[in-house]
């Protein structure tokens, strides 16, 4: 099954570097797809946001199998968690090509830092961070987070350059206790009411959907669940100290 389906239109900066490497055997049909499809009935810049979208998920693609790999294990709760998700916020065509590129990336080395580079060169940090929380959800999904994908989801964030407080909010953002609430907003505990406030509007924005607008729909819609996690710490901390 190949990928230009859903994959449709011109591909982004993914084309050249290690992660069109990766991908090369699918990058032709969707190349080929787009050129006539989409090229005569887009403008240059709807042409270039569905290039950044393309090339969003297809790193995506690649970094979920890395993580997926991590224990050296192929399990099926992880695959299904990058099904369930492709199905949820695009179409069910793309949960089962994912399916397939993933098992053919799958027999492949893949260089976290030679991708990460290329990614943190080519997105912004908003679209770094809406990635890397997928990772981190992808590798709880089956309830615990082993410690050989704790390297690669660790790698992963220096790869791309996700900054280490950042790293650990995202990675609190899967815990439901009060110590992880404080990480999420990135405050100690010793943090007045004043500072929780002003962290809780500041995390907001940082990960506020609208900062990935340029993806697409769809993508925008995923990043919500990040925005509610800030949400979640806030009312946790409120709640503990009597906060109105």
């Amino acid at each position: 099954m190949g990928a230009g389906k859903w994959i449709s239109g011109v591909l982004g900066w993914i084309v050249l570097g290690p992660i069109g490497g990766l991908v090369g055997f699918l990058l032709g049909a969707a190349v080929e797809l787009g050129s006539e499809s989409e090229t005569s009935h887009s403008s240059s810049k709807e042409q270039q946001m569905k290039g950044q979208r393309n090339s969003f998920l297809m790193s995506l693609l690649v970094l979920s199998t890395a993580v997926i790999k991590a224990d050296g294990r192929f399990v099926v709760s992880e695959l299904n968690y990058v099904k369930n998700f492709l199905r949820t916020n695009f179409s069910e065509q793309a949960a089962e090509q994912a399916k397939d590129i993933i098992k053919k990336l799958m027999e492949r080395d893949i260089n976290i830092y030679e991708v990460g580079s290329q990614i943190q060169m080519n997105m912004n940090y908003s679209q770094r961070l809406q990635l890397f929380h997928y990772l981190v959800a992808l590798a709880q999904c089956d309830g615990q987070v082993v410690a050989q994908e704790m390297d690669v989801l660790n790698a992963i964030a220096g790869a791309i350059g996700i900054s280490a407080q950042d790293t650990a909010s995202i990675m609190s953002m899967f815990k439901y206790d009060t110590e992880s609430a404080y990480k999420v907003l990135e405050v100690s505990h010793s943090a007045s009411e004043e500072e929780i406030k002003k962290a809780y509007k500041r995390m907001a924005l940082k990960y506020h959907p609208d900062k990935v607008a340029t993806l697409g729909e769809d993508v925008q819609k995923a990043a919500e669940e990040k925005f509610k996690k800030v949400q979640e710490a806030y009312d946790i901390i409120k709640k503990e100290r009597n906060m109105a």
